[in-house]
C-alpha cells in the first residue's frame, strides 16, 4: 500500500498576495440595470399613488399589492442573474392587471385618470420585462471575465 503524503497548506502571506478578482459589469448590464430599476420604483410609485391618492378603488388594502416589488431590488442591485429572470415572469401579473384596468370599462363610458394610470402600469411593464430579458441575454452570451482590481 502506498504511503499517504499530506500536501503543505499554503501560507496566509501567500494567500493574502494573490490578486482580488471583481468582474466589472458591461455598461449595456448597467443600462439594463438602471431601465430595470427605475421601472420596478416606478411601478411601485404608481401602486402606491394610485390605490391611495389619485383613483383609489375604495379598499386600501389593494396597496398591498405593491409589496412583492420590494423583494427584486436588492437582487437587480447586485446584478444577479436569477433575480431578473424571475421578475421577467412576476412582471406580467402587473401587466395583466394594467390590461384589464385599461380595457375594463364598459362601451361610452369617460375615459378617466384609471385607464391612464393603468396604461402607465402597462408601459413600466413593458420596459421591465424588455430590461429584465436583454440583461439576461447578453449576460448569458457574454459571460463574465473576471479583471484584476488594481489597488
Amino acid at each position: 500500500m502506498p504511503a499517504v503524503t499530506e500536501l503543505p497548506l499554503p501560507s496566509t502571506a501567500a494567500v493574502q498576495a494573490e490578486p482580488a478578482f471583481q468582474p466589472l459589469p458591461h455598461n449595456f448590464v448597467r443600462a439594463t440595470r438602471a431601465a430595470a430599476v427605475g421601472a420596478v420604483l416606478g411601478l411601485i410609485a404608481l401602486g402606491l399613488a394610485w390605490e391611495l391618492w389619485l383613483a383609489p378603488t375604495g379598499s386600501r388594502w389593494l396597496v398591498l399589492k405593491v409589496l412583492p416589488l420590494l423583494l427584486p431590488l436588492a437582487g437587480l442591485m447586485k446584478h444577479r442573474l436569477y433575480t431578473y429572470r424571475w421578475v421577467s415572469l412576476l412582471v406580467w401579473l402587473y401587466f395583466t392587471e394594467g390590461i384589464v384596468r385599461a380595457t375594463g370599462l364598459p362601451p361610452g363610458a369617460p375615459l378617466g385618470l384609471t385607464e391612464a394610470l393603468a396604461w402607465g402600469q402597462v408601459a413600466l411593464c413593458t420596459v421591465l420585462f424588455a430590461a429584465c430579458a436583454a440583461n439576461v441575454r447578453w449576460r448569458l452570451r457574454h459571460p463574465a471575465r473576471p479583471v484584476e482590481v488594481t489597488a
